[in-house]
């Protein structure tokens, strides 16, 4: 995924969860953030973020907040991006064999799920997740309890049980990590139903990515650990 009108900025502040102050060029201006969390540990007065500039003037902000440096790390946190990452990956790759249907946003039961793939032997549905929370290179979702999580992943067992295949893609928004696993103490549910999916046969995976200021594609599995 290549971004265009990529300019470096100053993060200061965030009003709420959808703007934040940015300084670029010496001027103070607001920039939409595209990821809802919280990402506190990532968005601190004086980090270094990478913005993208808005063709459209009618816009009332001129900025989208894509990536910020947190150390020499640089982290991609634009939410919109993983299901992109995702499907070109899975086209790409080779994974689940010749896909002769790709489909975003699929519902079964009472979930829509990300991604619905049929190949030349299987029917396939897939959650993708984002992951932008760090700590000491181990990668943890989610920074924030997910009830929506918990239910897509009990709804993925679901989809076993009914003849499908299923799986979870953790989308790893940086490279050079050790390994990944469930945020325990944020959301013990989460973590707990993932260890379920995953011995009911739902597979569990997780990705790196190569990062730069404008770019972001998925690269190597990283160990999950649950």
């Amino acid at each position: 995924m290549i971004y265009s009108n990529i300019f470096k900025a100053e993060f200061v502040s965030r009003p709420n969860r959808f703007i934040a102050n940015i300084i670029i060029n010496g001027k103070t201006e607001v920039a939409h953030v595209k990821n809802t969390g919280r990402c506190r540990e990532l968005l601190h007065e004086g980090a270094t973020v990478f913005v993208q500039k808005s063709d459209n003037p009618a816009r009332k902000t001129k900025y989208d907040l894509i990536a910020v440096l947190k150390g020499e790390r640089l982290i991609n946190m634009d939410s919109q991006i993983p299901n992109k990452v995702f499907g070109e990956w899975a086209e790409s790759s080779g994974f689940f064999g010749n896909i002769t249907l790709s489909k975003p946003e699929k519902t079964f039961g009472s979930s829509r799920f990300d991604y619905y793939l049929e190949t030349d032997t299987d029917r396939i549905f897939v959650e993708v997740k984002g992951v932008t929370l760090e700590e000491d290179g181990v990668v943890l979702f989610p920074d924030a309890p997910t009830e929506r999580g918990v239910k897509h992943i009990n709804e993925l067992c679901r989809c076993v049980d009914e003849g499908y295949k299923a799986y979870i893609f953790f989308i790893v928004q940086m490279d050079n990590v050790k390994y990944f696993t469930p945020n325990v103490k944020t959301h013990p549910q989460f973590a707990a139903a993932l260890k379920a999916a995953a011995e009911k046969g739902v597979g569990v995976y997780a990705l790196n990515c190569r990062v730069s200021e404008s770019s972001i594609a998925a690269d190597n599995f990283v160990e999950v650990r649950l």
